[in-house]
């Protein structure tokens, strides 16, 4: 249920965007950069890397969506739960668990990130711009879990299905297309 009392009681992110467009448009567009541009990991490493942040997070509302988004581009159903109840027996490369490790800790204890965290990942084959998509989207996914879970947003599985067709059909330009389209 929404905290925010101009908002119906079952208010989506969507809906705090379009009643706050001015600071939702530039965060939208850094989710387009960030999360669709180009980078040393494919779109579904991306939505997998935001759902596992979130489930670290227990954020079940971008947990769900990008959960979901993961899986629409290519990721294994139930392949994010395996990674939160045992990211070293999880049925994922070798070379990506460093990653999810570094953005595990990022998220749990971000004091404690060290340089070999850091090290890890390029050992394992990646470059420092690797390094600083983990870093970026682990960073964006901790800020929208407060962000939603602050304004008592949530959903379900069918409207999981809804965003994750929508980001996975036009990325988050569409949703930012949906904030231009607003009766003011």
């Amino acid at each position: 249920m929404s905290f925010l009392p101009s908002l119906p009681p079952n208010a989506v992110l969507l809906d705090v965007f379009k009643a706050f467009p001015g600071p939702a448009m530039p965060l939208l567009e850094y989710h387009q950069v960030l999360m669709r541009g180009p980078s040393p990991f494919s779109t579904g490493d991306r939505e997998l890397i935001a759902a596992y942040v979130s489930g670290l997070n227990a954020c079940r509302y971008c947990h769900g969506v990008h959960q979901a988004t993961a899986e629409a581009f290519g990721v294994s159903e139930g392949l994010v739960s395996a990674l939160l109840s045992d990211l070293a027996a999880a049925p994922i490369s070798e070379r990506m668990k460093p990653v999810l490790r570094y953005v595990r800790r990022l998220t749990e204890t971000p004091s404690r990130v060290t340089e070999a965290d850091a090290r890890a990942i390029l050992h394992a084959g990646w470059d420092e711009r690797a390094l600083y998509h983990a870093a970026s989207v682990c960073a964006l996914f901790n800020l929208m879990n407060r962000v939603v879970d602050g304004l008592g947003i949530s959903a379900g599985p069918a409207y999981f299905a809804l965003a994750s067709e929508r980001l996975s059909a036009h990325g988050y330009t569409g949703l930012l297309r949906l904030l231009e389209k607003r009766d003011d």
